[in-house]
C-alpha cells in the first residue's frame, strides 16, 4: 500500500473511531442539544471528507484501503444522514463495488436501507430501527415487503429480523 493510502486508511479508521467513541457515550440521541450538535457536527465533517474521497479513488475498498479501513468509510457513510448526496453516491460507489466482488452485500444492505430512509422511502431489509414500544421491542421503520424480510436478509448475509432485533431488547 502507497504511503497516500495507508494515510487514508489510518484516517478512515480514526474517523470511524470517533464516531463510535461519541455514539457509544449516546451523542446521537442525547437529550441534551450541545452533545446532539457535536454528533452532527462531526458526522457532517466526516461525511464532508468521504465526499472528498469518493472524488479521489471512489469506494475506498478492503483491496485499496484494508478491511478497516473500508468498513470505517461504510460506517462513515450510514452516519452521514444529513448528507443525502453523501448517502446516494456511497451506496451507487459501493453496489459497483460490490457487483466487483469488491464490498459487501451486508454492508450494502445496511446502507441502502438507511438511505431509503432518510429519502422517506419503505427500507428492503428491515436493518433501521423507528423507536422501540413500552416493552422495549424495536420498531423497524416501514418495509417495503415485510413477508420478505427474513429471506431478503439471509440473501445478502444478515441474521433473521427476530435474532437482530433480540439484541435491543
Amino acid at each position: 500500500m502507497t504511503r497516500d493510502l495507508t494515510a487514508l486508511a489510518d484516517e478512515l479508521t480514526a474517523m470511524a473511531a470517533a464516531e463510535h467513541g461519541m455514539a457509544v457515550a449516546g451523542a446521537a440521541h442525547s437529550e441534551d442539544r450541545a452533545e446532539q450538535l457535536a454528533w452532527r457536527r462531526l458526522t457532517a465533517r466526516h461525511g464532508d471528507r468521504l465526499r472528498e474521497i469518493m472524488d479521489e479513488v471512489g469506494w475506498p475498498t478492503a483491496a485499496l484501503v484494508g478491511a478497516d479501513a473500508a468498513r470505517a468509510a461504510w460506517l462513515v457513510a450510514q452516519h452521514a444522514d444529513r448528507q443525502l448526496d453523501v448517502q446516494r453516491r456511497a451506496l451507487r460507489l459501493m453496489e459497483e463495488a460490490v457487483a466487483a466482488g469488491e464490498a459487501g452485500a451486508r454492508e450494502l444492505a445496511f446502507l441502502r436501507d438507511r438511505t431509503y430512509v432518510n429519502e422517506g422511502r419503505e427500507q428492503v431489509y428491515g436493518t433501521q430501527i423507528a423507536g422501540v414500544t413500552e416493552d422495549g421491542s424495536p420498531i423497524p421503520w416501514p418495509c417495503a415487503e415485510p413477508e420478505r424480510v427474513d429471506e431478503l436478509r439471509a440473501g445478502v448475509g444478515i441474521e433473521p429480523f427476530d435474532e437482530y432485533v433480540a439484541r435491543y431488547r
